[in-house]
Parts: C-alpha cells; structure tokens; sequence
C-alpha cells in the first residue's frame, strides 16, 4: 500500500514538472499574440472562454457547490489564479521584459511556503530555505543568459510581483477544495469565475475585441494552445498534482518555468543560450531536488 502510494506521488511529480513545462512555452505564445495585437483582456477573455466551453461539455451535471462558503472560495480562486494572475502577468508583459516577468513568477514557490506557514502554522522544512536560494540563483542566471544590465520597470515588476503573490494564494485555495470536489469540477469553477471576475477589470482597462484577428493562423494557433492544452488540460493536472502532493511540494516546480521558456527562445526565436544560462539550469535542478529531499 504504501509503495503503491509512493508511485502514484512519482507519476504526480512527473505530472508537474510537464505542466510547468508547458507553461514555460506560454510567455512566447502570449509575446506573440501582444505583437499581433491583441490585449492582455483578448487573450485572456479567449483563452479561458475555449477551456470552460471544452470543459462544459464533460462536466455540466453539478453546476453550484455543496455550500455558499465553498462557492466563494470557487469564487476567489477565479480570481488569485484566473483574472488577477493573468491580467497582471499579461500586462507587465506589455511593458516590461519577459526576463523581468519570468525571474519574478519564480517568487511563487517561496511564496506559497510562506503563506501556508502563516495561514496553516506548518513548520519550514530544513532544505526549503537552502534549496530555494540555490533554485533562484538558477532562476537569476537562466534569466540574465549572459547580460550585465536588467532593465527595471516599477510597476511591469510590481505587476508581475502581484501575479506570483496571487498564484500562491490560488494554490492554499486549491488545498481547502480538493477532498471535497473533483479536479473536474474544481477546474471548471475555476475558470467560469475567472470570466466574471475579469468583468470588474473591465472598467480600469476598456478593451476593444479585434474578431478579424482570429482568422489568422499565428492568432488562432496560438490561442488554440493557449486555451486547450496550456489552460484546460494544464490546469485539470495541475489542480490534480496539488490534491496529490501538495501545494508547497508542486510549486517547486515553478522553478523549472524560466528554463523551458529560455529553451523555447532559442529553439522558435533563436536566440542565444550562453554557458551561464546552462550553469543556471543547473543550480534550478539541484535547488529543486534539495527542497524536496531535505
């Protein structure tokens, strides 16, 4: 039983390291959907349009939660890992590095950490502190690749700051819901209140939605990714891999996000990897293993 249970946690840690290595290709998809034309609100708006229509259609037999508490919490995970989390991602991507934003959403895992030890009273693992260090050292030189300068900019990099502090709230929401609710359903949930939710942006930001745009290939091939394979199949494992191991635990993983997007740099923009991005690669894998091994 209990080796059975050990493998079922293994395919679960493969499982998140996928997801986040999927997500790490996303900031190309979103960087060029920006080029094309389309604003932080358009892409989110599509995006998780096309993954709660696809996930409708499998799972529409329960549609309100077993209480009015539990719908708010639905609620407010629409809106930490939904609206709130991509607008201001979308958003520090329009006016700041992608570097900058990469580098930033690493805060994530420590994040996390922090808030469960705060909200949860769990106590810090001995290697969490060690390992994260050695991990955002990584994050640090995969992100530079080589540059001496980092172009800054406030409020892109408070933007980006806001993204990672609600992702991290997202996933101690998920920890409340997973006994009590399918990943299915929880998903689902997740992005009908992040449409709503992205209603009370509206007024800040006022959007103008571009339908001709959608009939090129670059837009919709990326949106079709975006929505269906980085949203929809991407947060029904993600959603999966928390219940199963943990939100602290699977958050590590975020870790490995800038290195796939620096890959997929180099392979569909091709641009540089220098050896200082490699010794970065490095210090993420080790800093991952050591957070979850001590």
């Amino acid at each position: 039983m209990q080796l059975s249970l050990r493998n079922k946690e293994t395919w679960f840690h493969l499982i998140a390291v996928l997801t986040v290595c999927i997500w790490g290709s996303t900031f190309i998809a979103t960087k060029t959907l920006i080029n094309q034309g389309l604003t932080p609100v358009e892409i989110f708006t599509y995006r998780f349009s096309l993954a709660y229509l696809c996930l409708l259609a499998f799972c529409h037999q329960k549609l309100m939660a077993n209480t009015w508490r539990d719908e708010g919490l639905f609620l407010l995970a629409g809106l930490t890992g939904g609206s709130l989390y991509f607008i201001s991602e979308n958003s520090a991507l329009e006016i700041t590095m992608a570097s900058n934003v990469s580098l930033i959403v690493c805060t994530t895992p420590v994040l996390t950490v922090l808030l469960s030890s705060f909200f949860f009273k769990e106590k810090l693992r001995k290697g969490f502190i060690a390992g994260s260090l050695v991990a955002l050292s990584g994050v640090t030189l995969v992100v530079f690749n080589g540059s001496v300068f980092l172009k800054l900019n406030p409020l892109g990099d408070c933007l980006t700051l806001l993204a990672a502090l609600s992702w991290a709230f997202y996933s101690l929401i998920l920890r409340q819901m997973g006994n009590k609710y399918s990943t299915l359903f929880i998903t689902r949930k997740v992005f009908f209140y992040g449409l709503i939710t992205m209603i009370l942006y509206l007024p800040f930001a006022p959007s103008s939605f571009h339908l001709e745009r959608l009939c090129y290939p670059l837009v919709y091939g990326n949106l079709l990714f975006l929505g269906i394979v980085a949203s929809m199949l991407c947060y029904l494992s993600w959603n999966a891999c928390v219940r199963i191991i943990g939100a602290s635990r699977a958050s590590n993983y975020l870790y490995i996000n800038p290195l796939v997007a620096v890959w997929a740099s180099h392979l569909f923009l091709s641009e540089p990897i220098t050896p200082t991005a490699l010794l970065g690669a490095g210090l993420i894998i080790g800093g991952v293993y050591i957070v979850e091994k001590f």
